[in-house]
């Protein structure tokens, strides 16, 4: 029998060791050094900084966040202090974070191409573990247009313009709203990305009945917490098939152990926490740790590793299908 204490939840993407599986969200603390080392104190295997972009941004006016009761709708509006100071946070942070041994991944955004690219000069001053690109972001199409992650073309292009500024490994945060997602995680790889973050959040509404006005100021915004998870968790399954091997970390309605071990089956290398910050508190990380823990001690492994993929391999005839 495997004891808990004896369960490996560690992992490493692209080199780069984690504890465990599980990454805070970008947006879910903002990139405060504090608030990202109590995250990582309180069991995150790594963090994730807001996006950021080349110039501050306020965001969007209140309400901009709602629960609906099958999860939240958010249109934040990417505020951020600008892509200098940005730089500086981030520093600050992984001062913090190194010694507790748990990585800091940088998020950034851009209106073009380029404006990636010089966004990423910047931030990766502050040497992060890795970078993410956010080009997936459902609410501020009405600044931004379509986002980059709508398309193969569009994804690819970012992709192609950060990979030569880029020494850390590079991942992609890919949208669900996409006919074939599996397709342009496969363009972008072959670009350069070494990763995936899959999924950000998906477009939707809510309506007050009372006025008839949308809840939300910026009117849509993007869905998270547990109404999302099928469709993650479908994104990530097909992503695992189109590009075999290479990390991606699953996001979205991971609330419980159980959610996580849905995400690795699928092919997910690590599993990002978001919304269950907000449903369980930061103490979520150690429960999700022990609740992982005990779904690989059930299946008699002693490594998480050995529950990726699972829901990919063949499955077996049961015992009364095959006799006569």
């Amino acid at each position: 029998m495997v004891e808990l204490a004896d369960v490996d939840l560690s992992i490493t993407l692209c080199g780069v060791r984690l504890p465990n599986p599980f990454v805070l969200a970008s947006g879910i603390l903002g990139t405060s050094d504090t608030l990202l080392e109590k995250a990582a104190r309180l069991g995150a295997g790594a963090v994730t900084a807001k996006s950021a972009g080349l110039h501050p941004r306020t965001g969007h006016a209140n309400p901009i966040v709602v629960d609906w009761g099958a999860g939240l709708i958010n249109a934040v509006g990417l505020p951020n202090p600008g892509a200098r100071r940005e730089a500086e946070l981030l520093a600050a942070a992984k001062a913090r974070l190194a010694p507790l041994g748990v990585p800091l991944i940088a998020s950034i955004f851009g209106g073009t191409p380029d404006e990636f690219a010089e966004v990423a000069r910047i931030v990766l001053e502050a040497e992060p573990d890795i970078l993410e690109l956010n080009i997936s972001c459902p609410n501020v199409h009405d600044e931004y247009g379509e986002p980059f992650a709508a398309s193969c073309a569009g994804a690819v292009s970012v992709v192609e313009a950060v990979r030569p500024v880029c020494s850390v490994p590079l991942f992609v945060k890919l949208a669900p709203n996409v006919p074939n997602v599996g397709r342009i995680a496969a363009d972008v790889v072959a670009a350069g990305a070494d990763g995936i973050t899959a999924v950000n959040t998906m477009p939707g509404m809510v309506i007050d009945v009372e006025s008839g006005r949308p809840v939300l100021t910026n009117r849509s915004g993007g869905l998270s917490g547990p109404a999302l998870k099928p469709i993650a968790v479908r994104c990530v399954y097909e992503i695992a098939q189109a590009v075999p091997g290479v990390p991606i970390i699953g996001t979205g309605g991971v609330t419980t152990g159980r959610d996580a071990a849905e995400m690795i089956m699928a092919g997910a290398w690590a599993v990002g926490v978001g919304s269950a910050v907000y449903y369980r508190g930061l103490e979520v990380f150690h429960s999700l740790r022990d609740e992982l823990a005990a779904i690989v001690q059930h299946h008699r492994s002693t490594r998480v590793e050995e529950l990726r993929g699972l829901a990919h391999r063949p499955r077996v005839a049961s015992q009364e299908a095959v006799e006569p």
